[in-house]
């Protein structure tokens, strides 16, 4: 199939169907590297949906990059709760310190530089590349992996077959790099979806060579994932007379890091007995187990975890600090800990 011929096609679908975004900048206008580079943090492994309010909240907050390097990390950790896969917010900041006092607030303009900063991976640095400097870098997010592998029927599993997907789109790149890649997302999203794909209004069906053998809803092949191990413990929400909540500061590394947290106790394969977990219990208390579980899913792990709750008059002498209700919404908790503060409190989880 010649290779200029699917670029000029894509090009031209995606000049009439480009998707409107937040962060991304009207036809013939130069895209923010800064706002590429954020947008693009917060896209790793999460939804358009769900990082729409978050990027906005974000640059109404932080509108530059020498902005966001001068917030405290609790702040930036605490703007990004919910979001999970804490580890982008602690590496978005350390990216934005590096650029604002290392490089005079430049971003470097290429992926090779780019791929120098926290948190910047291959895919991510040829986004922001292509997306705001338009160098002919292939951009490979979930979307564009599943057009080219439908594209060229590429039927080694994933994700054996990243780098031929990425070699076969890279060829592709025309000088519109940034269009071209913004084109492929587009066309993943709308078009050439993982079922039920929209061949008919495909204006790469004529090349597609999975359309023509029929195969287009088994590639990209993927392999089975493995059953996550199934963790359980106990968690205690502790609150005092003003209806204000203990939480502890999880470890600097590691799952969640440098988040919020009520005090929990160790997770195993078996929840702890009422008598062993109030021996986890931070202070002696009248600690009561509600009815009912919370439960999470992480990357590697299932989580369940059962919620004492304990009203004191005093606040007794422990590790953590005490927040008011009202200033719940605004700290560095994460989605699990906000679950299990609800189901601690009975409130729904809106009211957290």
């Amino acid at each position: 199939m010649p290779a200029t011929r699917i670029p000029a096609k894509l090009l031209a679908w995606y000049d009439v169907h480009r998707r409107v975004l937040p962060w991304r900048v009207p036809a013939g206008r130069r895209a923010d590297p800064y706002r590429v580079w954020l947008s693009e943090i917060m896209l790793q492994q999460t939804t358009v949906q769900a990082v729409a309010a978050y990027y906005r909240k974000f640059l109404a907050r932080w509108p530059d990059v020498k902005a966001l390097a001068a917030a405290k990390e609790d702040d930036v950790l605490a703007a990004w709760a919910g979001l999970g896969y804490y580890a982008r917010a602690r590496n978005l900041h350390a990216a934005a310190r590096i650029v604002a006092r290392e490089l005079g607030g430049r971003f470097p303009a290429t992926a090779e530089g780019l791929r120098t900063l926290p948190g910047i991976g291959g895919y991510t640095a040829g986004a922001i590349s292509a997306i705001a400097y338009d160098e002919k870098q292939a951009a490979m997010d979930a979307n564009a992996e599943r057009v080219i592998a439908r594209l060229y029927a590429v039927t080694t599993p994933m994700p054996k077959a990243k780098p031929e997907l990425h070699a076969h789109a890279q060829a592709l790149v025309p000088l519109r790099a940034g269009d071209f890649a913004q084109a492929l997302m587009d066309l993943g999203s709308a078009i050439c979806t993982p079922k039920n794909p929209a061949c008919r209004n495909c204006p790469l069906k004529a090349d597609c060579l999975a359309a023509r053998r029929g195969i287009q809803e088994q590639v990209p092949v993927k392999v089975p994932r493995m059953a996550r191990p199934l963790k359980r413990g106990a968690a205690f929400v502790a609150r005092d007379r003003t209806g204000a909540v203990l939480l502890v500061k999880r470890p600097d590394k590691g799952l969640l890091a440098s988040m919020l947290q009520p005090p929990l106790g160790p997770w195993g394969e078996k929840f702890p007995s009422v008598r062993a977990a109030l021996a986890q219990a931070p202070f002696a208390a009248k600690w009561k187990k509600r009815i009912g579980l919370v439960r999470h899913g992480f990357t590697h792990f299932e989580l369940e975890m059962e919620v004492y709750v304990a009203d004191v008059a005093k606040r007794p002498q422990t590790k953590g600090k005490w927040i008011a209700m009202a200033k719940l919404g605004d700290a560095a908790l994460p989605t699990v800990m906000r679950k299990v503060i609800a189901q601690g409190l009975s409130l729904d989880k809106s009211g957290v």
